[in-house]
Formats: C-alpha cells, sequence, structure tokens
C-alpha cells in the first residue's frame, strides 16, 4: 500500500499504516514532509525543545531530525515494538521524503479520514517546518 502523506495528520497516518502493516501488507509512505501536526505552532516548538534537552548527548534519548525518519518513529510508536512481530512488522514500514522515480504519483492513496480539512478552525505545521526546527538541514 502506498499512502502519499500530503495534508494527512500523523497521528491518524500513523495508526492507518500501522494496522495495515499489522495485517500483513507492505507499506511505503511517500511526501512525509508534507504531513502535518495539528496545534499551535509555538506550543509545538516549545515542547519539541523541552524533549531534545533531556538526556544526555551520548547517552540518548535520540530523537529522529528527518522528516522522513520523523514519521516512521510515529508509525513505530503505534506497532508492539517489543516483541518480535512487532519488530518484523516494522521491516516491511518504508518512508520517503518526495516522490521517489520507481513510484508512479497515480498509485499513492489518501486516506480521506486523516485529512487536516475535517478538522475546523485547527492549526498545523508541517512536519518539513518541525523538522527544519529541530535541526534537519536539507542538502
Amino acid at each position: 500500500m502506498i499512502i502519499d502523506a500530503t495534508n494527512l495528520i500523523l497521528g491518524r497516518l500513523a495508526t492507518k499504516a500501522a494496522k495495515q502493516a499489522l495485517q500483513g501488507e507492505d507499506i511505503v509512505v511517500v511526501n512525509c514532509e508534507k504531513a502535518v501536526i495539528t496545534g499551535d505552532k509555538k506550543q509545538a516548538f516549545a515542547s519539541y525543545d523541552e524533549r531534545m534537552q533531556i538526556g544526555q548527548v551520548n547517552q540518548g534519548p535520540y530523537f529522529q531530525r528527518r522528516p522522513d525518519m520523523f514519521v516512521r518513529r510515529a508509525i513505530r510508536g503505534m506497532l508492539p515494538w517489543r516483541k518480535p512481530r512487532g519488530r518484523m512488522v516494522f521491516g516491511r514500514v518504508n518512508c520517503h521524503i518526495g516522490m521517489p522515480p520507481q513510484i508512479k504519483p497515480e498509485d499513492a492513496k489518501t486516506i480521506p479520514e486523516a485529512d487536516v480539512k475535517r478538522i475546523k478552525k485547527a492549526s498545523h505545521i508541517t512536519i518539513n517546518e518541525l523538522c527544519k526546527h529541530i535541526g534537519y538541514k536539507t542538502r
């Protein structure tokens, strides 16, 4: 299953992707940088700044800064990661920044119930904005 993450809420996208992966499907998420997190921009930045201060440099916890790895980590949070089945299923989840050349844009599906337009008056930020704030540097 190929999912286009453009304008999809990250948590809802992650739950749908995790359910499909647990049912045995291979999951490919494209345009990860265009997924969104709902809420106030300043509050989201402050929350992640606070999380980045936890721990020590050499001992973690480590936070993903690339948008594709950020989305993949969110999907991992929806899986039974500490069990062998969860680790096996997580291997079937792939995330990409942009649209890879081997994937046709018409093959990518969207999840209508995860679209940000369904939530009225919700402010949101993209994963790309958040990742740039926490230290992601584009090439």
